[in-house]
């Protein structure tokens, strides 16, 4: 057996995307990055972290790669590698690029959240509120004390919207409330940290509903899309954009009964099925405030950065220094998510970094941001003053990149050392 039959049945076996053998032409690189010099770094810093990058792209699990890193405000990184739909092999191959949209899955969960924090700073809610305050049917079997807080930190008690969802649910805005309404709690007092994977979205889009009198999507392009310039990032994407979106694509090996089963159990859905669905245009048109925020890279590293400058872009305010900062705070200690099944520490609103080490890289206490499906990363490390987006199309869970995703990961803090110490940080600023 040659040494090319063992490698293609070794890839077929992980499905792993052909690479092409020369990347640069597939890689869109930005003219207006910065020199490393105008932030405090090195181009042996960049380099390092672009080639673990392409490292993450040569595993074969993303058909397409897109960075974002912002330094000081300014764009340090901004890059691509890869195909927004097809690989190497394909005929009909389409080359991604910066413009490419790329689906946040997940990680739109924090800017969503952000849009309740906006909500409270109109004086519309109260976070200390009790849900069922705006949507009194959520108050159905003993859910009435859960409050808008405890929704954004992922206690609301109804992480899921039952066993055997039938897909189309995450189309029928009316009926998948009504089923959350409707579901018993696995904690009527909001004490059981629970990633709600589906089901917040659901509550959010309705909790500005009724307290707007508009949609989540057109709250969203009012304070944030549209004030901050954004050509995407909006909830789905219009008919003359639904094929500039970069395809999904299932890679890796796929999970098994005990992994597939935790994945059922957080999704609410089979995750195969949920992959189908994702290329789908009923998907990319859907308003999902939970998971199918389209942007590029840019613009997830842009919204973070606004955040990390506690709301403010350019010479625009879009939100109160006092709203980012408590929704970035603490809501409990790490504990095990029952949902995911692994230690997790929750902002209302965002995944939280962690020390020693956490899921945005070494010693990353102070950062916030999101996760999203299933490699999607984007956060701020107020500590090192850098904004992040790792966005991709490849859906892998098990698969060969479990080695380099790790790398890049601790890639981003390591050659962007902390510039403050933060405790000793003064945010009296911020009532000024």
């Amino acid at each position: 057996m040659t040494l090319r039959l063992i490698r293609d049945r070794f890839d077929k076996r992980l499905n792993r995307t052909p690479i092409p053998s020369d990347l640069d032409e597939v890689i869109s690189i930005d003219p207006k990055e910065v020199s490393p010099e105008q932030v405090g770094l090195d181009q042996r810093a960049i380099d390092a972290i672009w080639e673990d990058t392409l490292s993450l792209y040569r595993s074969g699990m993303h058909p397409m790669l897109s960075l974002c890193i912002r330094r000081g405000g300014q764009v340090l990184i901004n890059r691509s590698v890869g195909y927004q739909r097809g690989d190497a092999e394909s005929a009909d191959a389409v080359i991604g690029d910066l413009n490419t949209p790329i689906c946040l899955f997940s990680a739109s969960k924090a800017i969503s959240a952000m849009l309740i924090h906006l909500l409270a700073e109109q004086g519309k809610v109260h976070l200390m509120d009790p849900l069922s305050y705006y949507i009194p049917e959520f108050a159905t079997n003993g859910k009435g004390y859960i409050t808008i807080y405890q929704l954004l930190a992922h206690r609301a008690g109804v992480p899921g919207l039952g066993e055997d969802v039938d897909p189309a649910v995450l189309f029928d805005r009316e009926e998948a409330v009504a089923r959350i309404c409707a579901a018993d709690p696995i904690d009527h007092l909001g004490r059981t940290s629970a990633y709600h994977a589906i089901t917040g979205g659901f509550l959010i889009d309705e909790l500005i509903r009724r307290t707007t009198g508009t949609t989540v999507q057109q709250f969203l392009d009012r304070h944030i899309r549209k004030p901050m310039g954004m050509r995407y990032f909006r909830y789905g994407l219009t008919k003359r954009d639904l094929d500039r979106a970069a395809e999904n694509r299932f890679t890796g090996l796929e999970p098994g009964k005990l992994v597939g089963a935790t994945l059922k159990n957080v999704l609410g859905l089979d995750y195969m099925a949920v992959m189908e669905l994702t290329n789908t245009d009923e998907f990319k048109q859907a308003i999902l405030p939970a998971g199918n925020i389209y942007a590029t890279a840019e613009e997830a590293s842009r919204f973070f950065q606004m955040l990390l400058d506690f709301g403010r872009y350019g010479d625009t305010r879009i939100m109160q220094p006092l709203t980012v900062h408590r929704a970035i705070q603490e809501a409990g200690k790490a504990s095990i998510d029952a949902s995911l099944k692994i230690p997790m520490r929750y902002s209302p609103g965002f995944m939280l970094g962690g020390s020693p080490a956490g899921i945005y890289g070494k010693d990353s206490h102070y950062a916030y941001g999101h996760l999203g499906l299933s490699n999607v990363f984007a956060w701020a490390d107020p500590q090192r003053d850098i904004s992040v987006a790792i966005l991709n199309s490849g859906k892998p869970v098990l698969g060969s990149h479990l080695a380099s995703l790790p790398r890049l990961l601790f890639s981003i803090p390591k050659h962007c050392p902390s510039v403050r110490d933060m405790r000793e940080e003064s945010l009296g600023f911020l009532l000024s």
